[in-house]
This record gives C-alpha cells, sequence and structure tokens, in this order.
C-alpha cells in the first residue's frame, strides 16, 4: 500500500499549503471486464474553520435563489449569519423562515454601519451585481455575490479599480465546480497530476428552465446578460482551474432562442471555444433544453484530457443508471476507475473562503482567477454569432 499527499500547483485555485485529499493506491493489473482496484481515497470533508462568532457574515437582495446555497455553506463553514436585507417582503419572509435567527436590516446602509460584519452575501439581478459590490467593498466589507458578477466588461473593470483600490474581497459563488463534490475532487486530481497535463475541458452545462417560476428580468438581456454570461461563467471557471491557464482568446461563441420565441431576449442555447495562454483548449455548451423525464434539474458533465489519462464528471445524475450524482469516471495508465464521491469529499471552499477573508489570503481562489473567469464569459457573449 502506497500512501502519498497530493501536491498543489498553480491553477489559481488551489495554493501551496492546502489540506488536499490523500490517494490510497492498491494497484493490480486490470481484469478483462472489471476495472483494476485502484482506490483513490478523498480525506475527510471539512469541517468548521470557526467558532461561532468569529466570522459574522449578512446577505443582501435576494433575487436568485443561489442566495441560500450561499449563506447554507457559509454557515456550514463556521460563519455566523447576523443580519438580512431585502426590499421584497415575499423574498424575505421565505428567507427568514429558512434562517430563523437572522436579523431583518431596515436598509443596507444598517448592515454596512456595523463593525462585526465581515462579508456581505448576495444574489442581487445580474446587471446590478457590480455596483453592489463596489458599494460594499467601499464600505471597508468582502463581498460574495452570486455568479455570473457582471453584465458587462466596465462592470468587471470598475470592480478591479475598487479592488485594487479597497483591498477587499469580490468573490463569486461558481457553484458547478465549488459545491460539487465530484468536481472538487476532479480539481485534486488534476492538480497533483493523475492524467499528466491537462490539454482539453469540454464541458456541458444543461439547465431546466422552469419557465413559470422565473422572474421577469431572468428574461431581459440587459439584465440576465445572456447565456454565455450566465450559466457560461461556470464552464469558463472550470476551464482556468483544470488547466491552470492564467488567460485565453475566445474562437468561437455563438447563440440562440430556439424554443421560446415568446420570449424573444431569452437565449436558450449557447456554445464557446477557447485557447488558452498554455495551450490547453476548451468548448462548452450551455442550454435550458432539459427534458421534464430527467430526474434532475440538469446532466451537467465535464470531461477533462490529460495526456496521461482522462476524467469525466457526472455531477448531477448517471443517466438510465444512478439518479445520485457526484460520479468521478477516471482512466488512466493502470485501469479503468469509477468513483462515487457523493458525501465523502464536501466543499473545502467556504472555510479557505472564510479564512481568507480573516487572514487576507487568497488559498481559496485567487481575485485573479475570479475576475479572469468573468472576463472570458463576457467577451465570449460580447463576440457571440446569433444563430436564430
Amino acid at each position: 500500500m502506497n500512501r502519498r499527499r497530493f501536491l498543489t500547483h498553480s491553477a489559481g485555485v488551489v495554493a501551496a499549503g492546502s489540506m488536499l485529499p490523500s490517494i490510497s493506491l492498491a494497484a493490480t493489473p486490470p481484469v478483462a471486464g472489471k476495472a483494476a482496484s485502484l482506490a483513490y481515497v478523498p480525506r475527510p470533508k471539512p469541517t468548521p474553520v470557526v467558532k461561532p462568532g468569529e466570522f459574522v457574515f449578512a446577505a443582501a437582495h435576494f433575487d436568485h435563489g443561489h442566495i441560500t446555497g450561499q449563506c447554507t455553506a457559509l454557515i456550514e463553514a463556521g460563519g455566523t449569519l447576523k443580519w438580512a436585507y431585502e426590499p421584497d417582503e415575499k423574498k424575505r419572509a421565505a428567507f427568514v423562515a429558512r434562517f430563523k435567527t437572522v436579523k431583518v436590516a431596515r436598509s443596507l446602509d444598517e448592515i454596512l454601519a456595523d463593525p462585526e460584519v465581515k462579508l456581505v452575501a448576495a444574489a442581487a439581478v445580474t446587471s446590478e451585481r457590480g455596483a453592489l459590490g463596489c458599494r460594499v467593498m467601499e464600505a471597508g466589507k468582502d463581498y460574495f455575490t452570486d455568479k455570473a458578477p457582471f453584465t458587462t466588461l466596465d462592470q468587471l473593470a470598475q470592480a478591479r479599480a475598487v479592488t485594487a483600490r479597497t483591498g477587499r474581497k469580490y468573490m463569486v459563488y461558481y457553484s458547478e465546480r465549488l459545491t460539487s463534490e465530484a468536481g472538487m475532487f476532479a480539481t485534486d486530481l488534476v492538480h497533483d497530476g493523475v492524467i499528466g497535463r491537462v490539454v482539453q475541458v469540454t464541458g456541458l452545462g444543461p439547465h431546466r428552465l422552469n419557465k413559470p417560476t422565473r422572474p421577469q428580468w431572468f428574461f431581459e438581456r440587459a439584465k440576465y446578460g445572456g447565456i454565455l454570461c450566465d450559466i457560461g461563467s461556470h464552464q469558463c471557471e472550470q476551464f482556468l482551474t483544470y488547466t491552470g491557464a492564467k488567460d485565453a482568446i475566445v474562437t468561437h461563441a455563438a447563440v440562440g432562442n430556439f424554443a421560446n420565441p415568446e420570449t424573444p431576449e431569452l437565449e436558450d442555447f449557447g456554445e464557446a471555444s477557447f485557447v488558452g495562454d498554455n495551450g490547453s483548449t476548451n468548448q462548452f455548451r450551455v442550454d435550458w433544453f432539459t427534458p421534464a423525464g430527467l430526474s434532475t434539474w440538469g446532466d451537467g458533465r465535464t470531461f477533462i484530457l490529460g495526456t496521461k489519462g482522462y476524467i469525466e464528471l457526472r455531477k448531477y445524475v448517471d443517466v438510465a443508471r444512478e439518479k445520485t450524482g457526484e460520479h468521478v469516471y477516471l482512466v488512466d495508465g493502470k485501469g479503468e476507475h469509477h468513483l462515487a464521491v457523493d458525501g465523502r469529499v464536501g466543499s473545502r471552499f467556504f472555510g479557505e473562503f472564510i479564512l481568507d477573508c480573516l487572514n487576507r489570503t487568497e488559498k481559496a481562489m485567487t481575485q485573479a482567477h475570479a475576475f479572469k473567469a468573468a472576463e472570458l464569459c463576457l467577451r465570449a457573449q460580447a463576440s457571440a454569432r446569433r444563430l436564430t
């Protein structure tokens, strides 16, 4: 039995000294029809990194349901949710019903004036996230927004200027990797060199539209930014993470509205391709075409090709096989491996992010990485050819 600890590399997400999973290796030659008995075992799931009251945060503007996931993950990592601010009574009541000990703020200013609050989490209308974040940072707080963080390059430029001037953090809830146990475990496998140098990442990001439940702003392009800006932001973040690229150029982008003529500003299909500054490539497809028969909201998959192997992630379902998600399929020099990691990896980003806010470090994710992912999806959106 050969046990070794993952090493860390400079992909901008995992920093030197981070606690990463250890691999348990027990290799035997592959048996016909069976995978080689090579087990990759994650480390124990992360635990709270601070005691109650040591990291106080607030939540504001609940225009997207992701605010619940943002707050829940911070609380599970040890954070203390003190304040909630939302002008809409219905949204506010639903939030308070879930987080029963939270105090209702009369205004955002009440939150920003509280010296105990270190961070404001928000899920505002997408086009309003940049200005809100700048206001939060100017008040001396760190900011944690839902994706996509911006709808224009001007908003991004303003946020970059404010982070540089204030030293505050503008972090983004790129949940399709950060809350995916398969996605986080693949991060570790890639960074340890299990599949060699990553050559290409291909991402599939289908979502269920659930049209009657969507707010009006969701169908207004100026407010949601377009499909490559919106869902595509996840794909850009994963590409940078898995390849280690620091920048990329858009080689192709296209969008269309194929099935929703009654909401003409909605883009229900998008695709894009990139070439990274290290020679790696990326192709992704995003859409709102998840059929009613699928048991979950989307069959999200990621394919990572390396020089020594490849990985496929089936994040939310293994179609017609398992209704559970978090499946990692790995093929390397020792065999074929199916790694079911549901409930085994956890979401370490949030604890690392809390410590980054307290210690002014960048172990969870660098600011440059968060902004570059936003920039790439905005550039793809701006250059996209319209198919319909």
